[in-house]
């Protein structure tokens, strides 16, 4: 009987022993917690538009407006190019927009196509005639030949003295009649160029494009 109990005794044992990894396996697998769920990507906010000065948003990329050529009044480089022009019609004889130069027209030939000035008199060396909607006036001697072609145009009167000198620099000659500051620049070796500039205004009147050979009588006897 006791061989019996002995036999069943290591028979329970071998049993327990046996089930024991199974019943710790299971009791491991039990306690490991359940892998959890693959986390979403993070989306990332948009990019807000940055604001302007005045705190409303502005675009990224717009165009910044930009001043057009010629607003806020004439630059520096714009009156540079205008006396460089008028310089250069000077070595002509010419004023802007006139045919009829110093020293080769004939007051006839204007009369002939601008009908008679508004204005004619009698001034220093020879007569002056004026039309004044042209904002023109020539002076001519006696045998009609033009030795002065002056401008009035309203584009002059914006320059200044700084203006003209820093173009063409300092003048051969500066002469005073009454009001009137008169700047003369030689212009080739025929013509005289000449900014009238009264001190009232500080800007310019009227030029002159005077040839000073023609300018005598050359009818006197």
């Amino acid at each position: 009987m006791n061989s019996n109990l002995t036999h069943k005794s290591r028979m329970l044992m071998m049993a327990a022993v046996m089930s024991l990894p199974l019943a710790l396996s299971a009791c491991g697998s039990e306690s490991q917690p359940a892998p959890s769920p693959t986390a979403a990507p993070t989306v990332s906010a948009a990019p807000t538009p940055s604001a302007s000065p005045s705190g409303s948003p502005e675009p990224s990329g717009a165009p910044v407006p930009t001043a057009k050529p010629g607003e806020g009044g004439s630059t520096g480089s714009d009156k540079a190019a205008q006396v460089k022009g008028i310089m250069e019609l000077a070595r002509k004889g010419q004023i802007a927009g006139v045919e009829y130069a110093a020293h080769t027209g004939l007051f006839d030939d204007v009369e002939k196509k601008w009908g008679k000035p508004d204005k004619q008199e009698g001034a220093g060396k020879g007569q002056y005639a004026t039309y004044s909607k042209r904002g023109v006036t020539f002076g001519f001697n006696k045998g009609m030949l033009i030795f002065d072609v002056r401008s009035y145009d309203k584009a002059l009167q914006q320059l200044a003295l700084a203006d003209i000198k820093q173009t063409l620099g300092e003048p051969a000659e500066v002469t005073v009649n009454g009001d009137d500051t008169i700047y003369t620049y030689g212009a080739g070796s025929q013509y005289q160029l000449k900014f009238v500039i009264p001190k009232s205004t500080g800007k310019v009147d009227h030029i002159s494009v005077y040839s000073p050979q023609d300018a005598k009588n050359l009818m006197a006897g």
